[in-house]
């Protein structure tokens, strides 16, 4: 699958991507609504960001003890019910007088959901597409996201000022409902692609298991940590540039949607394996520039080509899913979305940290220098990985190349 219209032409991807998209627009919206509630109650801006961005980290005990859930429901009900409950719990967080303790169970409430949902909605993603076709698939969807984002925002921004913050939760409220109603309508239904009640258990269990593997374990690495610690740069733009932070948020959003466009579009896929690597460094090495203070025309130009290497995560995902067998894909992609967020929000809180102690452009220079020497060394136990492999099958002769280490087991040649 190569072109934009075979992928819409997919059955059953135009409601998916339907889905997606206006509940991004619902989470956007009412994230900057509630951010701006709780600073007017409270006037902390560490209460408004973690309104805005707490539930991200709450992703992590979704992931530890709810993520089963994504391959063991029906993938349709789920999508349904999801959706339903972030509807519901958006129109209660619009209740006046809501005790500021209530509001933040219930973000975090949203977070642990919020893991299974990514499961659920690229584990039926990956079911949906033909296997070439789901680099595409989650590049579009990525770019939805950041264009939902961008006009989420803005019409956020305008609802607020004009409607008021409850009301605007409301909005957002509705949309989560209407995306309910399209995957109700749109989806059909499937059965789960796992047997088994879902259990905090069998979470763990399956969590291990997908962790057990060294080339699936590295993968993992490539996508959280290179990824969570820029991550961590862009974090500091306020602080860097006060007054122009919006527009290095703009650049880093354009950056992006170019990445994703090439590479889920352009690069061909005998080349997807080689680039992953150098896509992780371009989207580090810029941020070293960063120790000089760039002015801010260069500043932006030096975001915008970092960012186009957030594409690579695309590269891991689908190696991501050739090492993973079908009936564990939504719980393995689950992990890689909640781990990957987890370790930005971790980033986010150490750039500021070491910025408070040094500067932000030092901090970002530091962060990006890490970025680097992590990418680097997972490249390199990669090799040294694939090559103790090739050895032992010469010696022996009895393992064909990319059988070693079975579907769920140790360590197989990196593919």
């Amino acid at each position: 699958m190569r072109t934009y219209r075979e992928l819409f032409r997919t059955p059953q991807f135009g409601p998916l991507f339907a889905t997606s998209a206006v509940q991004v627009a619902g989470a956007t919206m009412s994230g900057l609504a509630l951010g701006t509630l709780v600073y007017t109650a409270t006037g902390s801006p560490l209460l408004a960001a973690l309104s805005m961005f707490g539930s991200s980290l709450a992703q992590v005990l979704g992931a530890t003890v709810l993520m089963s859930a994504a391959d063991r429901l029906p993938p349709r009900a789920a999508t349904t019910g999801l959706a339903l409950f972030f509807g519901l719990a958006t129109a209660l967080l619009a209740v006046p007088g809501l005790p500021l303790p209530v509001v933040f169970a219930i973000i975090l409430a949203e977070g642990v959901v919020a893991a299974v949902g990514g499961g659920v909605r690229y584990g039926l993603l990956n079911e949906v597409l033909p296997k070439d076709g789901y680099l595409l698939g989650r590049s579009v969807l990525n770019m939805c996201s950041g264009l939902m984002q961008i006009g989420g925002y803005a019409l956020g921004g305008l609802l607020v000022a004009t409607l008021s913050a409850r009301g605007t939760l409301l909005v957002a409220a509705g949309l989560y409902l209407a995306g309910a109603a399209v995957a109700r309508s749109g989806l059909v239904r499937r059965p789960p692609r796992a047997t088994g009640r879902p259990s905090a258990a069998e979470t763990w269990r399956i969590n291990a298991l997908l962790w057990s593997s060294g080339p699936r374990r590295r993968v993992y690495l490539a996508l959280w940590v290179p990824n969570g610690l820029i991550v961590g740069c862009e974090s500091l733009f306020v602080p860097y540039a006060p007054g122009h932070a919006g527009l290095l948020f703009g650049f880093a959003a354009l950056g992006m949607l170019i990445g994703d466009t090439l590479a889920g579009r352009f690069v061909a896929r005998h080349r997807r394996r080689r680039l992953a690597a150098p896509l992780q460094l371009l989207l580090a090495v810029p941020y070293l520039l960063f120790a000089a203070r760039p002015a801010l025309p260069p500043a932006y130009a030096l975001v915008l080509l970092a960012s186009v290497g957030f594409s690579a995560s695309l590269l891991y995902q689908e190696r991501l899913m050739a090492l993973t067998p079908d009936e564990y894909t939504g719980q393995a992609l689950g992990l890689h979305s909640s781990g990957m967020l987890t370790l930005q929000g971790v980033a986010a809180a150490l750039a500021g940290t070491l910025a408070q102690r040094t500067s932000p452009a030092t901090a970002m220079t530091v962060m990006a220098a890490a970025s680097v020497a992590v990418t680097l060394a997972l490249t390199a136990a990669g090799r040294r990985a694939a090559g103790a492999v090739g050895a032992a099958e010469a010696v022996d002769g009895l393992a064909a190349p990319g059988t070693s280490g079975g579907a769920m087991g140790g360590a197989g040649p990196v593919r």
